[in-house]
C-alpha cells in the first residue's frame, strides 16, 4: 500500500526516476488507523502527566513497569542502527549501502520513542533538565542518560543527509553542497554513535546487575562492571541485525518492492547468528555461576527463584533454548538463512529471545520476594500504559512511512523492482 508502483504520484512527490508511489488518497488511508492510535495513545499520556502515576499499576514495589521492559527492548532493537553504520564506515562492508539509511531511520524511531516514554515514566518532564544540571556521578543512569541522548543528537546528524537526498531539495544546490559535506562526516559520527551504544547498553544491564538487595538480578562482574554489562551490550548488537530484517521484509511485504539485495540478508543473519551463539553461551556460564555460587552466597538457592509456575523455570529454558538457540542454529545455517520462512522464523525468535532477557530483568526481577515474609506479586499494566507505548508504535509507523515515501530509504529498490 505504501510503494505500489503506480506512476507518478497523484501529489506530484517521487523520489527518484522508477521509484514510484502509491497516490497521495492511498497513503492518507494507509495512516488514518496509525493516527487515530497515536490519538489513543496521547490522550493515555495526558492522564499520567497531568494526573500523576497513580494512572499505572506502578507502585513502591515495582517502579520498573511495562515502559521500563519495552524501553529496554526497543533500545536494543534500535542496536542495528550503530552497528549497521560500524560494520559500514569502520569494517567497510559497502554491500550495507543498501540499508543504511534504514537502520538510521529506525534507530531514530527507537531512541526517541523510548525518550518520550522516559519522559512520561518520570511523572515530572519539566524537571528533565535536573538530570543534566544535578547528575548524580555515582549513578549508571546518569551516564545512560547522557550517552542516549547524545546518540539521539548523533541520529538525528545522521539522518540530515537522507532527508536533504529527497529529490526537490536536492535540486537546491547549497543544500546538495551541505549534504555532500556532511556525507563525508559519516564515518566520523558512525564511530561517536558505536561509543555512544556501546555504553549506554551497557549501563542499562549493568544496572540490574548491581542490585545487591535484588539476587535474582544481582551478578558477579569484572573489575566495576558486572556481568550483566557485557551480556546487554551483545545480546543488543546480536538481535539488531536480526531486527533489520523483520522490518526491512515488513516493508518489501507492504510495498511489493524488493528494496534490498539477498546479499544484504545473508550478511545481516550470519552476523546476528554467529552473535547469538557467542551470547548464549556466555549467558548460559553467567547463568550457571549464578544458581551454584552468586545466589547461594547470599542464602538463595537456585531453585528458590522459579517456584511460582507462572514465572518458572519454563521462562529460563525458553530464553536460553527456544529464542536463543534455535534462532542462532537458523541464521548460521547457510541452507535455512537463504529460505525466506527460516530466515523470518529465526529474526522473530531472536528479536523475542532479547524481549524475555529485557522482561526478566525488569518485571520478574521486581516480582520475586527478597525477603521470607515478602509476597510474591504479579505486575499488570494499566490501559493508560498500554495505550501510551501503543502511541509510541503508531509514531514510529507513521515516521517510517513519510521517510519511505519521500526519501531515499533503499537506494537499491529502482534497481531491484517488484518482488
Amino acid at each position: 500500500m505504501l510503494g505500489k508502483a503506480m506512476g507518478r504520484s497523484l501529489d506530484g512527490n517521487v523520489l527518484e526516476r522508477g521509484a514510484d508511489r502509491a497516490p497521495l488518497g492511498r497513503f492518507c488511508l494507509w495512516l488514518l488507523p496509525w493516527f487515530l492510535l497515536l490519538g489513543v495513545g496521547l490522550y493515555g499520556a495526558y492522564l499520567c502527566l497531568a494526573h500523576g502515576l497513580n494512572q499505572t499499576n506502578m507502585n513502591n514495589r515495582f517502579i520498573f513497569g511495562l515502559w521500563i521492559f519495552l524501553d529496554l527492548t526497543i533500545i536494543a532493537f534500535g542496536a542495528g542502527a550503530f552497528f549497521t553504520g560500524f560494520l559500514m564506515h569502520v569494517l567497510k562492508r559497502r554491500e550495507l549501502r543498501a540499508i543504511i539509511n534504514s537502520a538510521v531511520v529506525m534507530g531514530f524511531i527507537c531512541y526517541s520513542g523510548a525518550v518520550v516514554v522516559l519522559a512520561i515514566d518520570v511523572g515530572q518532564p519539566l524537571r528533565a533538565w535536573f538530570t543534566f544540571w544535578h547528575p548524580n556521578v555515582h549513578s549508571m543512569l546518569t551516564e545512560v542518560t547522557f550517552c542516549i541522548t547524545c546518540y539521539l543528537a548523533v541520529l538525528l546528524i545522521e539522518y540530515i543527509p537522507i532527508v536533504l537526498r529527497n529529490r526537490r531539495l536536492s535540486q537546491i544546490p547549497s543544500f546538495l553542497v551541505f549534504e555532500f559535506e556532511l556525507h563525508k562526516m559519516m564515518g566520523a559520527f558512525a564511530v561517536v554513535g558505536t561509543f555512544l551504544s556501546f555504553f549506554h547498553q551497557g549501563s542499562l544491564g549493568g544496572l540490574y546487575g548491581v542490585l545487591q538487595g535484588r539476587p535474582f538480578a544481582f551478578r558477579e562482574g569484572f573489575a566495576i562492571w558486572p556481568s550483566t554489562f557485557f551480556l546487554f551490550v551483545l545480546s543488543a548488537i546480536a538481535v539488531g541485525p536480526s531486527f533489520l530484517i523483520l522490518i526491512t521484509s515488513l516493508v518489501r511485504k507492504i510495498t511489493g518492492k524488493r528494496l534490498v539485495g539477498t546479499e544484504v540478508f545473508d550478511l545481516l543473519a550470519r552476523i546476528s547468528g554467529w552473535l547469538l551463539v557467542v551470547y548464549i553461551m556466555l549467558k548460559s556460564a553467567d547463568t550457571l555461576v549464578w544458581l551454584n555460587r552468586t545466589a547461594p552466597a547470599v542464602g538463595f538457592l537456585g531453585y528458590d527463584f522459579y517456584t511460582e509456575p507462572t514465572l518458572g523455570i519454563w521462562i529460563l529454558m525458553a530464553e536460553i533454548i527456544l529464542f536463543g538457540l534455535l534462532p542462532a542454529v537458523i541464521l548460521i545455517n547457510k541452507r535455512r538463512r537463504q529460505s525466506t520462512g527460516w530466515l523470518i522464523t529465526g529474526g522473530i525468535l531472536a528479536c523475542i529471545g532479547v524481549a524475555i532477557n529485557r522482561f526478566v530483568m525488569t518485571i520478574q526481577t521486581l516480582a520475586l520476594p527478597t525477603l521470607p515474609f515478602d509476597p510474591y506479586v504479579l505486575y499488570w499494566p494499566s490501559w493508560q500504559e498500554v495505550a501510551t507505548f501503543l502511541g509510541v508504535l503508531a509514531y514510529g509507523v507513521i515516521f517510517f512511512s513519510f521517510s519511505y515515501r519521500y526519501l531515499p530509504l533503499y537506494p537499491k529498490e529502482r534497481e531491484l523492482g517488484k518482488t
